[in-house]
């Protein structure tokens, strides 16, 4: 390992919310930690927050006395840039304006030792781009922390056009010593996590901006059945959306405005009118003392159909069928002629989601899809306005009697977790593909980054044959925008898959 040694000194510059908690890090780390801020009330602020940082964990038992006796003695407030001479690392977390960083890591390469190490934690700029002001770039890196550092395991050590080798390898080792789970990548717009959640929060405006479903009812069922954490209607007004819509932006742009990465309108109508989440109180939802929790549209009690077919191979639904023939009072004959589709006794059929859309077929409901059938408590079906009513009410009493949940929307291609995973998918594969990280790294990040429940490879290998790629297919000749479009990896892949099938 090349970490840095303990006893060597980390400086942060920038004591806003993420240096400070940078700081507690390197500090319970072992380290003599430095604390800089160009006005030095922020500097004295920011030193007695992380002292009281420390006193807190020892409330509450999660720190040793003698421990944090040790750390708060390792800790200094600098009140000059030259007192950073010292540091064998220093981590810069100040304002995300190319200029003001550059002009400081030019005055920090003047001070510092020729083995002192060079950190940004940006979110949003180039990291070659902040380098490209220095006359020794090789030494500078990435290392990007989440919010809160001191909570969140995950830190993108990422490399610039000029970083050398051996200043990442030395980046990612101390982040590991400190406890953290590093991941490496490239210098790409948004690096990992940014860059490939993107469709997480796009897929799901899209869907409310087709007015296929409200916004309470997207989220339920990316939690409920996709596995998700959170929805991202909440989730982005717990962040900001001036916050959230801001890193699309600056996706989109640096991708000079791909289809791929297109941000939503609609949420950029809530910036606009000051909705901007929690913090205002009111985002896509209201905020504040007497404000009931929105609810998700969830269908009436329908009776279940007492016999259905099952047509086809169900691929990453196959469990559905499973659950049908376990379950009491519903009789099922299998048939084996095209699908995959089940039967039911009015002469309708339910289908998996494949991108295609109801109003295409002769009374057609279409399911979309889950992490896990058996544990989601909630499906999204999708019919159009031809499918008739009791098509509808026999699907939807088909899933309440397995234990689900029922969200009736609008008919739209791909629904919602289906359209939302695939494109998760595809962006990863492009992203392994540029080289922008490992296969390995990606689903790392995207797990411990955002809490997604599987890595998107991980997901896409679990998803069978090229279904993804299937999906996308089908949405982009539906949609032709470019947005749908499977990457070139993608299409490799679903390539390769189809040949060896056969």
């Amino acid at each position: 390992m090349t970490a840095i040694e303990r006893a060597r000194t980390v400086a942060v510059v920038g004591t806003g919310t993420m240096g400070q908690g940078i700081a507690q890090v390197a500090l319970l780390a072992g380290h003599p930690v430095l604390l800089f801020d160009a006005d030095a009330a922020r500097t004295s602020a920011a030193d007695a927050s992380v002292r009281s940082r420390i006193e807190r964990l020892v409330e509450k038992g999660r720190l040793e006395r003698a421990e944090a006796d040790a750390a708060l003695l390792r800790l200094r407030a600098a009140r000059d840039l030259r007192d950073l001479s010292e540091a064998a690392l220093v981590v810069e977390a100040i304002v995300e304006q190319l200029p003001v960083k550059q002009e400081l890591f030019v005055s920090l390469e003047a001070l510092v030792a020729e083995d002192c190490l060079l950190a940004t934690n940006t979110s949003s700029l180039s990291v070659t781009a902040i380098a490209g002001a220095l006359k020794h770039p090789g030494r500078f890196v990435g290392m990007h922390f989440f919010n809160p550092a001191p909570l969140l395991p995950l830190v993108e050590v990422v490399s610039g056009f000029a970083t050398d080798d051996a200043a990442a390898t030395r980046a990612y080792d101390t982040a590991l010593a400190w406890g953290k789970t590093p991941v490496r990548c490239a210098d790409t717009p948004g690096f990992l996590v940014n860059r490939i959640a993107r469709p997480f929060y796009a897929e799901a405006f899209a869907v409310y901006e087709e007015q296929a479903a409200d916004p309470a009812t997207i989220d339920a069922v990316l939690r409920e059945s996709g596995g998700f954490r959170m929805g991202p209607f909440e989730l982005t007004d717990l962040i900001g959306q001036d916050v959230n819509e801001a890193v699309s932006r600056s996706v989109w742009e640096a991708f000079h405005q791909s289809p791929k990465f297109v941000p939503s309108l609609p949420q950029r109508r809530l910036v606009e009118s000051g909705r901007l989440g929690r913090k205002s109180g009111r985002g896509w939802f209201p905020y504040g003392e007497g404000t009931a929790g929105p609810e998700p549209h969830t269908a009436a009690p329908e009776a279940a159909p007492a016999r259905v077919s099952v047509t086809g191979d169900f691929g990453p639904a196959a469990e559905v069928v499973t659950m049908l023939q376990e379950a009491e009072g519903i009789e099922v004959r299998q048939l084996t002629a095209g699908g995959p589709y089940i039967g039911l006794p009015g002469g309708g059929q339910l289908a998996p989601v494949d991108g295609h859309t109801s109003v295409e077929y002769d009374d057609v409901v279409y399911f979309d899809l889950a992490l896990d059938y058996r544990a989601a408590t909630r499906i999204a079906l999708a019919a159009s306005a031809d499918v008739s009513e009791q098509t509808l009410k026999e699907a939807v009493g088909l899933f309440q009697a397995l234990g689900k949940d029922v969200s009736v929307i609008g008919d739209v291609p791909g629904m919602i977790v289906g359209r939302t995973v695939a494109m998760l998918v595809d962006l990863a594969l492009d992203a392994v593909a540029k080289g922008v990280a490992t296969p390995e790294d990606i689903d790392t990040a995207m797990r411990l980054g955002v809490n997604y429940p599987r890595g998107p490879l991980e997901w896409g290998r679990a998803l069978t044959g090229d279904w993804s790629f299937d999906l996308l297919t089908a949405m982009h000749e539906r949609c032709p925008t470019g947005r749908y479009a499977p990457s070139l990896a993608h299409y490799r892949q679903g390539y390769a898959e189809q040949q060896a099938a056969e």
